[in-house]
């Protein structure tokens, strides 16, 4: 089969094309024809090796395919242990589920890895209340655009979505958010005047100053969500004091911790899926790449110049 391998770890450069053997069944894995897999920014920290885990290679990218499985059902699954940069992958029951009739293989993708972490964000690490205010940064890529449309939906007073181009704020106001601000410049007073006076919730994934200037921005009893550090620069460290006199509070947040519990998986994507097919959830297809561009599509996703959900086809 053929396959994207990372053999030495680094930048988009590593990502290369190979042919590989197709994976052999294992116990409580299935071998599977992937239809499309899909590309997410935490793969790019995976192939330079700055991932929460430590990555072994070689190592086949990609988290989460749609497949054809051997009965011949449409599935989405997400791959913990990765392979889905290839033409066949190994994908698990207890994290698959199938794909209704009327969505496309890039909404089901959409649905799963960064569908599945915008709702968690929300309900689990947030535990957002009808009335509140949220941020969303990045509110133009996979994950901001699910989570302004889910935070609109559960009763959010306010959603004011970040981003960092007159096209994406166009989008995420499309979508649905009250307000949408530019990441640059001065951005806790820009987020303070957006919200009205109080922000309940930011959902941040960029670090730097972007986390610094959010978390000055909370008002008493405000939550940021940290899931990422897209801009792989380190905030601050934060001061436990100032949390105290505040009231505000950081969490963190990983999709794996949610994968082991079928109520925190498979009930959440298929409501997710079922929003999507029925029109009332929208997921953003930002591109398909052929498989032999995965490359391109990791420099692209850098430099910020995508939005909504990118899709290797490993049949083109």
């Amino acid at each position: 089969m053929r396959a994207i391998v990372v053999e030495e770890f680094g930048g988009p450069e590593v990502l290369r094309m190979r042919e590989m053997p197709a994976p052999a069944a294992r116990e409580g894995l299935i071998p599977v024809e992937v239809l499309a897999a899909g590309i997410n920014y935490a793969d790019t920290h995976q192939a330079e090796n700055s991932y929460h885990t430590p990555a072994t290679l070689p190592l086949i990218p990609g988290a989460e395919v749609v497949a054809r499985a051997p009965h011949g059902e449409r599935i989405v699954a997400l791959l913990p242990a990765g392979g889905g940069y290839a033409e066949r992958a190994l994908v698990s029951e207890a994290l698959s589920v199938p794909v209704p009739e009327g969505v496309e293989d890039a909404q089901a993708l959409a649905a799963i890895l960064q569908g599945l972490t915008a709702w968690h964000l929300l309900r689990t690490s947030a535990r957002m209340e009808p009335g509140e205010s949220v941020v969303v940064h990045a509110a133009a890529g996979g994950v901001g655009t699910l989570a302004l449309q889910l935070a609109k939906r559960w009763g959010a007073g306010r959603v004011i979505a970040v981003a960092s181009s007159e096209e994406k704020r166009s989008l995420a106001l499309e979508l649905g958010a009250d307000v949408a601000i530019d990441s640059r410049g001065e951005l806790r007073r820009t987020i303070e005047d957006a919200a009205g006076g109080r922000v309940d919730i930011v959902l941040e994934m960029v670090g730097g100053r972007t986390f610094d200037e959010s978390l000055r921005a909370l008002a008493p009893f405000g939550r940021l969500i940290s899931y990422g550090i897209a801009s792989r620069e380190m905030p601050k460290p934060v001061d436990v004091v100032a949390l105290n006199r505040h009231s505000t509070g950081v969490l963190g947040f990983w999709l794996a911790h949610c994968v082991g519990s079928p109520e925190m998986f498979k009930t959440p994507a298929r409501e997710l899926l079922e929003l999507i097919r029925s029109g009332e959830l929208r997921a953003i297809v930002g591109g398909t790449y052929p498989l032999a561009e995965a490359q391109r599509a990791h420099e692209d996703l850098r430099a910020r110049r995508t939005t909504g959900k990118l899709v290797l086809d490993p049949r083109a």
